[in-house]
């Protein structure tokens, strides 16, 4: 076992565990430190298959944008955790039930070699002026263009659906009109009151 060996299983044991706490954890802000963890994991099992672009649109997009904005609206939601503990020990039957039929499948699979691996000595390591980004957009922009930009319609799509769910007229909501702050003038906001000045004493 070599040292590259040992970084594998250590991130790779690092990742399993992290989701172990993601799901495990009864703190939703301790839930996505975990999920930041794992994926700071998954990035280094990235970088392990010379595959820097991935990893870096990994931590960049995900760590950088997606699970910060997310450690944000957990942290301002005033979410009430004492239903969450109640409900942990409610559903964990099924989900060591779901848990144990997707490791069967995966030893299936595993077991079947449809996910076999080629020898490690027969790996060519590549060359220094290799260039997996540029590999990646070759293959995305000819092979895959169409499900690239069916994925990208969808997106449009869910996009548009949020924003009309989210902007629909709402009783009971105040709302702005930036017309009418515009066109307001002086005299309808400020009243001038005048009083006599009282007499001291």
């Amino acid at each position: 076992m070599n040292f590259t060996d040992l970084v594998f299983y250590f991130f790779a044991g690092m990742l399993v565990l992290a989701g172990l706490g993601v799901i495990s954890s009864r703190n939703p802000v301790h839930s996505t430190l975990f999920l930041v963890l794992s994926f700071f994991s998954c990035a280094a099992l990235w970088l392990l298959l010379q595959a820097e672009f991935l990893a870096i649109v990994l931590v960049l997009v995900y760590v950088g944008a997606v699970m910060v904005l997310f450690l944000f609206v957990v942290m301002m939601l005033d979410i009430n955790l004492a239903p969450l503990r109640e409900g942990f020990t409610r559903y964990l039957p099924v989900g060591a039930l779901v848990a144990l039929l997707v490791v069967g499948q995966l030893v299936l699979l595993l077991g079947a070699g449809e996910f076999a691996t080629p020898d490690p000595a027969t790996l060519v390591p590549k060359a220094a002026d290799f260039s997996n980004t540029e590999e990646l957009g070759a293959v995305l922009y000819t092979v895959y263009v169409y499900p690239f930009e069916l994925a990208a319609a969808i997106l449009l799509v869910a996009i548009v659906a949020a924003i009309s769910l989210t902007m629909r007229r709402r009783t009971g909501v105040k709302t702005q009109d930036p017309s009418a702050q515009v066109q307001v003038k002086s005299a309808d906001r400020v009243r001038l009151v005048r009083m006599p000045a009282e007499p001291k004493q």
